[in-house]
């Protein structure tokens, strides 16, 4: 027995050695010849860079997003009858126009990676030099591997793909970001080579992000962001914020390794800012919500694209702006501008501002973000009309969307220690604060029936620590 095992292990052993043989020949087949033949100057450079010695960096949490807990419940006032005060205010719905649809999968069927990215089929021909390449041996070595073998790839028409897909589906800078970790999903069975791919295509598209190495020898991509992310690990080199969007609200992952300078020319910051809406494929679903107020029923039935709520899901905790500042989709917002008109035609400013201020109170549940997600969650609009619940800064970027596109009227995001409201440009009677020396009118949107100018009694005598402009 003890014979037959031994013959048998070395039988074993020398098939094995073989096959690494064989694999180990071909990876040093693929490697090998790619040095000298870069495409571009700047990656013959960058490689030679990637050889010299890294240094050692230090990670912090960057601040939550509030100084204190927000609370778990929320006060309500004893209705009453709104003073009719202001001249009529007239909704008037503008027309869209129309923009392309999100590419079809007819237009695809000759490449060779093709994916799905919310609910479109894209597909790109990804030359096969780039599929063989690999993160080998796991040391900064690896990483100066992976990226000469890529470097000398025909990756020109990969990126040409990229940009007029992102162009055609007018995706922002976080869309091509989560556009091109699906492309190195696809592409790749581990989170290294995944990683590293996408370093490549963003440095080659501009975008200024570092690849590190963690003290257990995996790959961390460090991205710099215009504005600031939340409760995120991030690292100083030459000071200069970068995070670690992938660790978004997850632990500390202390000490990393990487280089001080950028890809030559990838100086572009990564920015939120969601000024157009995706062009995503179709899926439309319908939600009724309705409020009650002096015993009678009011209902709210709108649209909504299920594709685009899956995108606005994958945001980090960005600046308030950003959520603030995002258009609703259209149809949406052309069923719920119905709806409102509908109940508020001829009626005064007060009634009508008071009227959607009450819709948002009372059409969705108060639930604080740890408590539904487990985490801290700022929503989009769109997002806020999705879900069933929401909580203090959801209402409030719901409402000054609302107002803003409505009624034009200048509004601003109220910012305290431990909740968000809302204040207007409308020379009303009320409690107020005052913003770049003007006078605007509290109306807080978690106060269940607060009409305008009445605050939460905790927060009358208290400073805002800050307001987010509305556009």
């Amino acid at each position: 027995m003890f014979n037959q095992f031994g013959r048998f292990s070395f039988v074993t052993a020398l098939f094995l050695t073989s096959v690494y043989a064989g694999s180990f020949a071909e990876f040093k087949k693929v490697q090998t010849g790619s040095f000298n033949s870069f495409k571009d100057k700047k990656d013959s450079e960058f490689n030679k860079y990637l050889q010299q010695q890294w240094e050692e960096y230090s990670a912090y949490i960057s601040t939550p997003l509030y100084k204190k807990k927000k609370p778990k419940t929320v006060p309500a006032l004893h209705q009453k009858k709104v003073r009719s005060v202001g001249p009529n205010l007239v909704i008037k719905i503008k027309p869209f126009a129309e923009k392309k649809s999100a590419p079809q999968e007819k237009k695809i069927k000759a490449d060779n990676t093709v994916f799905e990215f919310f609910g479109t089929s894209l597909g790109f021909d990804v030359d096969k030099k780039i599929k063989n390449a690999n993160f080998y041996p796991r040391t900064q070595k690896g990483i100066e591997n992976f990226f000469s073998v890529v470097a000398t790839s025909d990756y020109d028409s990969l990126l040409y793909g990229i940009e007029s897909t992102c162009k055609e589906m007018h995706l922002n800078d976080w869309g091509v970001y989560l556009l091109i970790n699906r492309l190195s999903y696809t592409l790749f069975s581990t989170p290294d080579n995944e990683k590293l791919l996408s370093w490549f295509l963003l440095n080659k598209l501009g975008y200024r992000v570092r690849v590190a190495l963690s003290a257990d020898k995996h790959i961390v991509l460090l991205h710099s962001v215009k504005g600031k992310i939340y409760s995120t690990p991030n690292y100083t080199l030459d000071n200069r914020k970068f995070y670690v969007i992938s660790k978004y609200n997850k632990e500390n992952i202390a000490k990393v390794y990487t280089y001080k300078n950028d890809y030559p020319e990838a100086t572009k910051a990564l920015d939120f800012t969601l000024k157009t809406l995706p062009v995503l494929a179709k899926k439309i679903q319908t939600k009724t919500v309705s409020f009650k107020e002096h015993g009678k029923v009011y209902t709210f039935s709108y649209r909504y694209n299920q594709n685009l709520i899956d995108f606005m899901k994958t945001y980090p905790q960005v600046e308030y702006k950003v959520f603030f500042n995002a258009p609703l989709e259209y149809e949406t917002y052309k069923d719920i501008a119905g709806d409102i008109k509908k109940y508020t035609e001829k009626k005064k400013a007060s009634e009508a501002l008071d009227f959607v201020l009450h819709f948002v109170q009372k059409a969705f549940i108060y639930e604080r973000d740890q408590e539904q997600f487990g985490r801290e969650k700022v929503m989009f609009a769109e997002e806020t009309l999705y879900y069933e619940k929401s909580d203090c800064e959801d209402r409030a970027v719901l409402y000054a969307r609302l107002v803003k596109d409505l009624f034009g009227i200048g509004i601003v995001g109220v910012q305290y220690k431990d909740h968000m409201s809302t204040a207007l440009h409308v020379p009303m009677a009320g409690e107020s604060v005052q913003v770049s020396g003007q006078r605007y009118v509290v109306a807080d949107p978690t106060y269940i029936n607060a009409s305008l100018g009445q605050s939460i009694p905790k927060y009358r005598s208290v400073i805002p620590e800050s307001f987010v402009y509305v556009k």
